[in-house]
C-alpha cells in the first residue's frame, strides 16, 4: 500500500508524540477521530508503525557515555557471522549492531556510565565475541544531533 499525505502526516506527528491522543491526533491531520483511529490501526497492520516506545535519558539512567566500535571478524562465512551475531545480541550495553560495507564488517553503539565501565564491558563481553579478528572503539565526545524519526 502507498502512503498518502494523510499517512505521512500521521506517522510524523506519532515520530514525535506516541503518547498522542487519538482526539488531538485527528484534530493535527484534519481527520475525524474515527477515520484517523482506522488510520493508525491499518498502518500498525501493515508494519508501518512497529510498536510504541518510551525513549530514557541515558543521563539520568546513568550511561552517559556512548562508544562506537568497529569489529573485523576473521572471515566471512555464514557460521562465523551467525556465531557473531547471536553473541552480539546477549550483551545488554549494546544498543545497536550493523553489518557494515566498509573496512569494518560491524559497527556497534555501547553505553557506559564511564570509561572504566566499558573496560568492564570490553573484558567481560567485547574481547569474547567469537570470531573476532580487530577491535576499534571510538568515543563520543558529545552528541550534536540525535533523532528516531524517519525522514517521511
Amino acid at each position: 500500500m502507498a502512503l498518502d499525505s494523510i499517512d505521512r502526516k500521521i506517522l510524523a506527528a506519532l515520530q514525535l508524540r506516541g503518547r498522542m491522543s487519538n482526539a488531538d491526533l485527528s484534530e493535527k491531520v484534519n481527520l475525524s477521530p474515527s477515520a484517523c483511529h482506522r488510520r493508525v490501526q491499518r498502518l500498525e497492520q501493515e508494519g508501518y508503525i512497529r510498536d510504541y516506545v518510551a525513549l530514557l535519558d541515558a543521563r539520568k539512567l546513568g550511561v552517559p557515555t556512548t562508544v562506537f566500535v568497529e569489529i573485523t571478524l576473521q572471515g566471512q562465512a555464514d557460521e562465523v557471522l551467525d556465531a557473531f551475531e547471536k553473541a552480539v545480541t546477549r550483551i545488554p550495553d549494546v544498543l545497536e549492531c550493523h553489518l557494515m560495507a566498509g573496512t569494518a564488517d560491524y559497527i556497534l553503539k555501547v553505553v557506559a556510565e564511564n570509561t572504566e565501565d566499558f573496560a568492564r564491558i570490553h573484558r567481560q563481553h567485547l574481547s569474547r565475541l567469537p570470531g573476532v579478528a580487530q577491535m576499534q572503539s571510538s568515543f563520543a565526545l558529545r552528541t550534536v544531533f540525535r533523532t528516531t524519526a524517519l525522514p517521511l
